[in-house]
């Protein structure tokens, strides 16, 4: 009798852990992931422009209060930054967001993430990246990504196949498309499309999904405090597909 106790109790142990890792899921209103670029074309100046750009946004009093007036009152963020395919760093972690304490908390740690700079763009290494961020102990009624960068996808897979499998897993993809202020040269701009262009056609997707544009990286600060304010809305009231800031 006594072993089939704890037959009983051993097989029910899955049941049990699967059950006590659902409870620890803490619900928010959504989960936010932010993607930045850091690839050779995003210089030093570039880098810092937007990381301070991330950092003043959720210092703002408005993000405050949108995260404050959603049905839980709370999101969960993190931040990691990409470049060559296999090139992704988690530089903050999952944070919960209930309140102007923890904003600033993810605002100083925003301030103080390494900067570092690689080579190439890999939008879908990016993707790849994100889509396996999701669950790790926060249940979201919305699960968004965040790309922010200042060229097209040239390294790793292509960019339709990453977009694809994240949108099958109910992730929203918006974009923050940076229009440089030094363009490539004539003759490989010429083969490619405008950024905003293809951020419009290749890379957003998903219910509700937009694309800020900011001309330029003095722009960046005031496209991507919209930019998370509006991802944030409790109900995301319909917008343009497409802001642009300059």
């Amino acid at each position: 009798m006594r072993r089939r106790v704890i037959l009983g109790a051993a097989l029910a142990m899955p049941a049990i852990l699967r059950a006590g890792r659902a409870r620890a899921s803490t619900p928010v209103d959504v989960e936010l992931v932010l993607a930045v670029d850091v690839s050779r074309s995003v210089d030093p100046e570039e880098q810092e422009l937007q990381f301070s750009g991330y950092e003043a946004a959720f210092r703002d009093r408005r993000l405050i209060e949108g995260i404050a007036g959603g049905p839980v009152g709370a999101i969960a963020v993190t931040m990691f930054t990409w470049s060559d395919w296999h090139i992704q760093n988690t530089v903050v972690p999952w944070m919960l967001l209930d309140g102007a304490p923890a904003c600033h908390r993810f605002a100083d740690a925003v301030a103080n993430a390494p900067r570092r700079t690689w080579l190439y763009t890999s939008i879908s290494g990016a993707m790849d990246y994100a889509a396996k961020q999701f669950g790790q102990g926060f249940e979201g009624t919305r699960k968004v990504v965040d790309i922010s960068g200042d060229g097209v996808n040239n390294s790793g897979r292509p960019v339709a196949e990453a977009r694809e499998e994240a949108l099958a897993q109910g992730i929203v993809l918006n974009g923050l498309a940076v229009l440089d202020r030094s363009p490539p040269p004539a003759a490989l701009s010429s083969a490619l499309p405008p950024l905003d262009t293809y951020y419009r056609q290749e890379v957003i997707g998903g219910p509700g999904a937009f694309l800020v544009v900011a001309e330029g990286f003095q722009a960046f600060e005031a496209a991507v405090r919209r930019k998370i304010i509006r991802e944030i809305a409790a109900v995301p009231a319909p917008g343009p597909v497409t802001e642009r800031f300059a």
